[in-house]
C-alpha cells in the first residue's frame, strides 16, 4: 500500500549530530512541530526559527518534498539574547569572541531585527562612547554597528553628538588601527548621506586637512573610504558652500595627491575606487553648473569688459585709441572686429551669451583660452578673419556651441550614477581640466573645419564630426590631456570618414535582398534559439548588489530560475560569486505562479525612497521589482542596462506571462522584444 500523499520523508540536520531521516505530516501542524522540537531537544525557539526564518510557513509547507533537507539552527531571538549578554562580559577574551559572533550574525536581517529590539544599537553606541575598548574589541564593535545599521531599520538621526565626536576622533588620529579607521570612515559616510542634520555635525568635526593624510598611504580600501567621505560632504553641502569647499580642496592639493597616490599607484584601481573617482569627477564638474545656467546681462559693464578683453588680445595691433576718430567710426570698428571674432550679434555680442546652457561658461572658456593659450587664440581668430567669408570658422559661435557640447558629454549638472565607474584620469592632471579640455577641443574644431572645407551652412555637420572625434578619443581613456590631444590628431576628418564607411559597409551587408530573404526563412528557428538562450541565461542567474541605506554596497544576493522554469530561487551571498551559484544553495524561493506584476523605474518601491544618489535617471533605468502576494516585492537594481533591457527584466516578464498565455504569447513576445538582437 503506497504511503499517504501528505507524509513526506525529510532529512533534519543540526549542529553536532548526524542528520536524521524523519517522516512528517504536511497537513498536521503538530506533526511538523513534534518532528522538529523532538529533534532539537524540545527547543521551542529553535523550532520557531526553522518554521519562520528558513521559509517553512503555514502557507508553503506543502512545498516540502521527499528528500528535502531541513537545517536546524539557533533562533535569531535566542542568539540575540545570548549575544546581548555575552558582549557585556567582564572577561575581555569572552567579550571579544562575543563581538566577533555579533559582527557575523548582524549580516542577517532577521537576527538584526531581534538584536535591535533588545536595544542592541544603544548598547553598542554606549560601548563606543565609553572609550574603554581598543584594538580588536573596538573594531568588531564598529563592524557589528555598521552591519546592523546597513539594514535600514534604525534612523541615523537618533545618534548623539558624543558618538559622532568619538567616531570622528578615530578618523582624526594620525595613528589608528586600520580596521577601526575603515569602519569609522564608513560610519561617517553613512551619517552624512542619510541625514542633513548629521552632515552639519560631521562637517564640524572633520576637515579636509584631516582626511588628506589617509590618501597618502598605500591601503586602497582606506583611500576609497576617505574619498567616499569627501564625496559625501561635497554632495550634501549647501550650494553656497560647495565653491568654498572646492577652493579648500584645491588649497590642500587633493587632485595632485589623488593623482600621485591613487591613479598612478602601482596598485590596480578596483571597481569601488573607480566609482568614487567618478563621483568626485562629476561633483567637481557640477561646480560649473552655476555659470552654465547664468545668462549674460548685456547692460553689465564688468561682463562686457570681458568681451572687450577678447577683442584687445586678438586685435591689439589694430586697436585705436578711444579718443581717436568719431563715435560712429569706433562703433564701426568694434562691429568689424566682433564679426571677425565670430559672434552672431556683431553689434552687441553680449546677446550671444544669453542662451543657457552654456551661458557665461562659454565666455569663461574663451577668456581662459585667450589668456593662457594666447598664441593659439590669436592664430584661430586671425586665420579665420583672413579667409573668404564663406569658409571662415566663427570662433564665437563655435566656442558657445562647443561649450554646450562638452557639458552634455560630461553631464554637467546631473547627479552621479550609482553604478558607474567611468572616470577619466586626464581630468585629474590639471587644476583647470575643463578649461584645458575646451582649449584642446576648440583647436580640434578649427582643424576639422578646415579639413572639411566647411561653410557656415555646414556648421552643424562639423559639430557632429567633432563630437564623434571627442567621444572616440575619450573611449580610449587617455592618461593625460597631452595624450588626449595626441589621440585626436589620429582621428582626423579623413579617418572619421573611413570609420563611418567601414561601419556602413558592415551594416549594408545585412540589408541586401538575399540576406533579408534568408532572415525571413530562418526567423522561427532563430526565435527558438533566442527563447532557449534567454531561458538558459535566467536559469544561470545573476548576482546583484544589495540595496541598503548606505551608498557603499559591498554585499550581494543571487537570483535564478529553477531548471523546470517554475520557481525563482534567491538568497544572500558573502561575496561576489565566481561563476554560477547552485539553486539548492539559495534559501528563498518564489513560485512563478505567485508573481502578480513586474514594476520598473520610479514606480519601484526601492526607488521611492528619498536619497540623492537614488534619484538620477540612470539608476531608475536599472531598477525593477517583482510583486507577489499583495504587498511583497523582490527589488532589483541590474548591474547595467544590458542586463535589465535584454536579459533579466524581459525574461521575468516573459516567465510571468507565458505561465498564463503559453507558447502563443511566447513567440510574439520574443519577436517584438528581441528583434534588435537578431544576428541578421
Amino acid at each position: 500500500m503506497p504511503p499517504p500523499a501528505d507524509i513526506v520523508k525529510v532529512a533534519i540536520e543540526w549542529p553536532g549530530a548526524f542528520p536524521k531521516l524523519m517522516e512528517i505530516d504536511q497537513v498536521m501542524q503538530k506533526s511538523l512541530y513534534t518532528a522538529l522540537t523532538v529533534t532539537a531537544e524540545n527547543d521551542l525557539h529553535m523550532y520557531t526559527h526553522v518554521v519562520v526564518y528558513h521559509g517553512i510557513r503555514q502557507q508553503n509547507r506543502n512545498d516540502i518534498k521527499n528528500g528535502s533537507i531541513l537545517r536546524l539552527t539557533t533562533s535569531p531571538y535566542q542568539t540575540a539574547v545570548q549575544l546581548h549578554e555575552r558582549i557585556q562580559s567582564s572577561s575581555m577574551d569572552a567579550k571579544l569572541e562575543a563581538l566577533k559572533d555579533l559582527a557575523n550574525a548582524s549580516r542577517d536581517i532577521t537576527f538584526a531585527q531581534e538584536f535591535i529590539n533588545l536595544d542592541g544599537i544603544s548598547l553598542l553606541t554606549q560601548m563606543v562612547e565609553s572609550g574603554t575598548d581598543f584594538g580588536d574589541l573596538l573594531s568588531f564593535t564598529l563592524t557589528a554597528f555598521v552591519e546592523l545599521m546597513d539594514h535600514g531599520i534604525v534612523s541615523w538621526d537618533t545618534f548623539s553628538v558624543a558618538f559622532i565626536k568619538k567616531i570622528a576622533g578615530y578618523v582624526n588620529k594620525s595613528a589608528m588601527d586600520i580596521a577601526v579607521l575603515q569602519r569609522s570612515l564608513a560610519i561617517l559616510e553613512s551619517m552624512v548621506l542619510n541625514s542633513q542634520d548629521l552632515y552639519h555635525k560631521v562637517a564640524q568635526e572633520i576637515t579636509i586637512g584631516q582626511l588628506i593624510p589617509h590618501l597618502q598611504g598605500t591601503d586602497q580600501d582606506i583611500q576609497t573610504y576617505t574619498i567616499a567621505v569627501i564625496n559625501a560632504l561635497f554632495l550634501k553641502a549647501p550650494e553656497e558652500k560647495r565653491q568654498d569647499m572646492a577652493h579648500i580642496l584645491a588649497q590642500k592639493q587633493l587632485r595632485s595627491i589623488i593623482l600621485s597616490n591613487v591613479i598612478r599607484s602601482p596598485t590596480p584601481i578596483n571597481d569601488e575606487m573607480a566609482h568614487q573617482l567618478y563621483v568626485l569627477q562629476v561633483l567637481t564638474f557640477n561646480l560649473l553648473e552655476d555659470r552654465m545656467m547664468t545668462k549674460m546681462d548685456p547692460q553689465d559693464q564688468a561682463q562686457r569688459d570681458i568681451i572687450f578683453e577678447l577683442r584687445r588680445i586678438a586685435f591689439d595691433v589694430e586697436c585705436e585709441p578711444n579718443n581717436g576718430g568719431s563715435t560712429e567710426k569706433r562703433k564701426s570698428m568694434y562691429t568689424r572686429d566682433y564679426k571677425k571674432l565670430g559672434f552672431i550679434n556683431h553689434v552687441n555680442p553680449a546677446v550671444d551669451f544669453t542662451q543657457i546652457p552654456p551661458g557665461m561658461l562659454a565666455l569663461d572658456n574663451m577668456l581662459y583660452l585667450a589668456r593662457h593659450h594666447q598664441d593659439a587664440y590669436i592664430r584661430i581668430v586671425l586665420e579665420n578673419s583672413s579667409r573668404e567669408d564663406k569658409h571662415e570658422c566663427p570662433f564665437g559661435r563655435s566656442s558657445i556651441e562647443l561649450t554646450k557640447m562638452l557639458c552634455e558629454i560630461l553631464k554637467v549638472g546631473e547627479l552621479p550614477s550609482e553604478n558607474c565607474h567611468d572616470f577619466h584620469p586626464m581630468f585629474f592632471t590639471h587644476d583647470r581640466s575643463f578649461e584645458e579640455f575646451f582649449c584642446i577641443c576648440i583647436q580640434l574644431l578649427n582643424k576639422t573645419w578646415k579639413e572639411m572645407r566647411a561653410t557656415s551652412e555646414d556648421f552643424n555637420k562639423v559639430m557632429q564630426v567633432v563630437r564623434e572625434q571627442i567621444m572616440r578619443a575619450l573611449t580610449l581613456k587617455p592618461n593625460s590631456l597631452d595624450q588626449f590631444k595626441s589621440r585626436l590628431q589620429n582621428l582626423s576628418y579623413t579617418e572619421i570618414l573611413k570609420i563611418r564607411q567601414s561601419e556602413r559597409m558592415n551594416q549594408e551587408d545585412f540589408q541586401s535582398r538575399p540576406i533579408l530573404e534568408l532572415r525571413e526563412k530562418i526567423q522561427p528557428e532563430i526565435m527558438e534559439l533566442i527563447k532557449q538562450q534567454r531561458l538558459n541565461r535566467l536559469c544561470e542567474g545573476t548576482c546583484f548588489r544589495k540595496i541598503s541605506s548606505r551608498r557603499r554596497q559591498d554585499k550581494f544576493w543571487y537570483c535564478r530560475l529553477s531548471p523546470n522554469h517554475k520557481v525563482l530561487h534567491y538568497g544572500d551571498l558573502e561575496e561576489s560569486p565566481q561563476g554560477e551559484v547552485p539553486h539548492d544553495s539559495l534559501q528563498d524561493k518564489l513560485p512563478v505562479a505567485d508573481i502578480k506584476a513586474v514594476i520598473t523605474g520610479k514606480d519601484c518601491p526601492h526607488m521611492k525612497e528619498k536619497g540623492a544618489l537614488k534619484q538620477n535617471k540612470e539608476v531608475l533605468e536599472l531598477a525593477f521589482s517583482v510583486l507577489y502576494e499583495s504587498d511583497e516585492y523582490l527589488n532589483f537594481i541590474a548591474p547595467d542596462k544590458h542586463e535589465v533591457s535584454q536579459q533579466l527584466l524581459p525574461l521575468v516578464v516573459f516567465t510571468v506571462l507565458t505561465f498564463y498565455f503559453g507558447d502563443f504569447f511566447f513567440f510574439f513576445f520574443f519577436l517584438s522584444f528581441f528583434s534588435a538582437l537578431l544576428p541578421f
